[in-house]
């Protein structure tokens, strides 16, 4: 029997009209929309279902589901047959979202919800919804690279923590005071490289989760970028690298100022580590969205930039400009914190022809203080 497309889509449209007068057309949704009636035949049937199943509208609409949608289970077993919606428990109200498998093995996220007109009445309407497994695909990978990193990072330091440990516990007498002093140095530095790594990781886990916290009070960048400058020059480099330029009158930013120092620190080492000549500080004034005002901090070095064809993907997960070591998150992390305080950064090619990177931060001023 076949069914045209408009009674479904004209009774969807309708709901939709009743609910807020939106208007719907299944081939608007994002996701794949499987619609079947009472006894089972499908009466809609959208563009992404259609993108997702490789099975045409007019080869589906009309046909029972389970012949269109022969979805098994990854043990190999038949779905309709397990979930049974037409015959099974009448309290039953849907399937939650599981892995199937289409013919020739293509993975499908699958979910289906049970429309009845009584709460234990027969299934008057069968709702399938289809999305394909890219995304997740995609998430499990960089969830694995994060793994591999992370176990990469952690075994040297602790290993090296290890070993020392152990000698010095079985022959400390053995040892000068110098040599102890050695050991304990690398051990204390291989810790603080474990400590920083761990930091890391939590600030990834809060930015994807959208839950990094933000203590905001007034923040000077003019003070804070000098306070990183000056801690490298007591680290041993030349203060001639680094040139300052601040134009006033800048805004009181209000931000969290661990987690700015912690978006200069990264961008300054990243300028000293992988650059090369004069390191600039540009801080002044700048616009920011919905015409509030904030300030920006450009940061630019004389070495041979980044590659135009590298440039998108700077601030992604593990990105690494060169193989001078780090664990290729720090960028990542430096965008999550810009843009968790409602400002932007953004990464070009500076005056001198290194890297330029520049982020912005809105004043951001309480409502009580405004």
């Amino acid at each position: 029997m076949a069914v045209g497309t408009s009674g479904p889509r004209a009774a969807l449209a309708g709901v939709a009209d009743a609910a807020g007068g939106l208007g719907l057309d299944p081939d608007d949704l994002p996701d794949g929309l499987v619609v079947a009636d009472g006894t089972g035949r499908i009466i809609c049937f959208n563009a992404a279902a259609v993108r997702i199943t490789a099975v045409s509208e007019a080869a589906a609409l009309g046909r029972p589901v389970a012949q269109v949608l022969p979805l098994e289970d990854l043990k190999g077993r038949r779905w309709w047959e397990l979930t049974d919606p037409y015959g099974g428990l009448a309290t039953r109200t849907g399937q939650p979202e599981r892995n199937l498998l289409l013919p020739g093995g293509r993975e499908v996220l699958v979910s289906a919800r049970y429309v009845r007109e009584t709460p234990t009445g027969p299934v008057r309407r069968l709702v399938v919804s289809l999305r394909g497994t890219e995304a997740r695909r995609r998430t499990e990978r960089s969830n694995a690279e994060l793994i591999a990193t992370v176990a990469h990072e952690l075994r040297s330091p602790l290993t090296s923590v290890k070993g020392f440990t152990a000698t010095l516990l079985a022959k400390w007498e053995r040892f000068t005071d110098d040599q102890k002093r050695l050991m304990l140095d690398t051990v204390y530095a291989d810790a603080n490289r474990v400590t920083r790594l761990i930091t890391e990781l939590l600030d990834i886990s809060r930015i994807d989760s959208g839950r990094l916290e933000l203590r905001r009070q007034p923040v000077d960048l003019s003070a804070a970028v000098e306070r990183h400058v000056q801690a490298h020059t007591a680290a041993g480099q030349d203060p001639g690298r680094f040139l300052v330029r601040t134009r006033q009158p800048l805004p009181a930013v209000w931000a969290d100022p661990d987690k700015v120092d912690q978006v200069l620190g990264n961008l300054l080492e990243n300028a000293v580590r992988h650059g090369e000549g004069t390191v600039t500080i540009d801080v002044a004034p700048a616009p920011a969205k919905s015409d509030e005002r904030g300030a920006a901090v450009t940061v630019s070095d004389e070495g041979p930039g980044i590659p135009e064809e590298s440039m998108s993907r700077v601030f992604t997960r593990f990105w690494r400009g060169s193989k001078r070591g780090g664990t290729g998150l720090g960028l990542y992390i430096v965008k999550g914190i810009v843009e968790a305080h409602g400002g932007t950064i953004t990464v070009g090619r500076g005056p001198g022809g290194g890297a330029e990177f520049r982020f912005m931060l809105p004043v951001s001023t309480p409502a009580y203080l405004s």
